[in-house]
């Protein structure tokens, strides 16, 4: 039986409807977007956009067995951390 899931483009979402899925608030996301914690986004326009795929994978990195289980990743929580380099500077 054929797989009729391979024509269908990748979806997209929108803040607010991103924000549902991962069960946070639209302000939440729109800080991790500001400070580069967050999921990997699309600008197609004006409008900020989030494939499933990027929201899937970046709650994935949070994912652990246990209290002391290091996890594969981190999720980093939605503030200002250290600077991060740009382009071999350090941003100001």
């Amino acid at each position: 039986m054929p797989d009729l899931n391979t024509d269908k483009p990748p979806r997209y979402l929108r803040t607010s409807e991103a924000a549902r899925f991962l069960s946070l608030s639209g302000r939440t996301l729109e800080k991790h977007r500001t400070y580069g914690t967050g999921p990997e986004y699309h600008k197609i326009g004006g409008r900020v956009v989030y494939s499933v795929a990027d929201l899937t994978a970046w709650a994935k990195l949070g994912r652990k067995k246990s209290t002391s289980d290091p996890g594969a990743g981190t999720v980093l929580p939605a503030k200002r951390h250290a600077p991060i380099p740009y382009a071999g500077k350090e941003r100001r």
